[in-house]
C-alpha cells in the first residue's frame, strides 16, 4: 500500500523535529505524507522559512512512478524513480533517511543490504515495519507492494547503535548516535504531560527534579 499506519505518525514527526536534520531521504514515498511532515515541521516550524525560501533538502525514492504526482513534486526537492537498492549508492549523504513501512517489501537479503547502504549514506536511519505483515500481494498492479519478509528486532541490532521505540502496530527504531538521547527527551516530555494533567498543582515543583533524573549522565 502507498501508505503507512497512522499510529506511528506522532512519534516519527517528534523524532524528526528532535533530530533537526538539514537533509532527508524518504525511501518509498508512497502517499508522500512524510515528505509533507518533514517540510512542514523541519522547514516552517523550526526555521520559520516562507514557502519559496527552502533551507532543508528533502529527497525521495519511489519504485512505482504511477504514485508520483504534482503534490510530491512540490514538497520533495528531488524524486528518484527506481529500486532503492540501485539508487541509494548513487546519492549523496543525508542527515536522516526514512524507511517507513518499506522493508517488508524486500527479502531478508535485500533488506539487510539496503540497511547497509543507508548506514553508509545517512547519519541516522528511522525505520518502521509492521509487527505482523499479513499477506499482501501486488495491490494496484504494483509488484513492489508484495510483502516478502517479516522483520524482527534481532535484524536491526546488527546496525548498532540502534534504539527501539514502543508502538503497538510496528517495530519502530532509530539507527544512529542520537537515538538514546531522542528517546530520553521523548520520555521526559511524555512524563511532563502526564504530570501536568494528573497533578497540575505539583508540576512546577517536580519539573526540575524530573529533568535531572532523565538528563543526568
Amino acid at each position: 500500500m502507498p501508505t503507512s499506519h497512522y499510529a506511528q505518525i506522532g512519534k516519527i514527526a517528534e523524532m524528526m523535529v528532535l533530530l533537526r536534520p538539514h537533509s532527508v531521504l524518504d525511501i518509498g514515498i508512497g502517499y508522500g505524507k512524510y515528505g509533507v511532515l518533514a517540510r512542514e515541521f523541519l522547514e516552517f516550524w523550526l526555521e520559520y522559512k516562507p514557502y519559496e525560501e527552502r533551507k532543508i533538502k528533502i529527497d525521495g525514492i519511489e519504485a512505482f512512478p504511477q504514485y508520483v504526482n504534482a503534490g510530491h513534486r512540490y514538497y520533495y526537492d528531488d524524486i528518484h524513480i527506481g529500486n532503492a537498492l540501485d539508487l541509494v549508492p548513487t546519492l549523496g549523504q543525508y542527515d536522516l533517511i526514512l524507511i517507513i513501512d518499506v522493508l517488508e517489501h524486500f527479502t531478508e537479503k535485500d533488506g539487510l543490504e539496503l540497511l547497509r547502504q543507508c548506514k553508509s549514506k545517512g547519519k541516522h536511519i528511522l525505520v518502521s515495519t509492521p509487527l505482523d505483515i499479513g499477506d499482501q500481494g501486488a495491490v494496484f498492479g504494483n509488484e513492489f507492494e508484495r510483502h516478502r519478509f517479516q522483520w524482527k528486532k534481532k535484524h536491526f541490532v546488527l546496525f548498532s547503535p540502534v534504539t527501539f521505540f514502543w508502538n503497538y502496530h510496528s517495530i519502530l527504531c532509530l539507527i544512529g548516535p542520537e537515538g538514546r538521547h531522542v528517546k530520553r527527551v521523548m520520555s521526559f516530555v511524555g512524563l511532563k504531560i502526564k504530570l501536568r494533567s494528573t497533578f497540575p498543582e505539583l508540576y512546577l515543583f517536580y519539573r526540575k527534579k524530573i529533568r535531572h533524573l532523565f538528563f543526568r549522565e
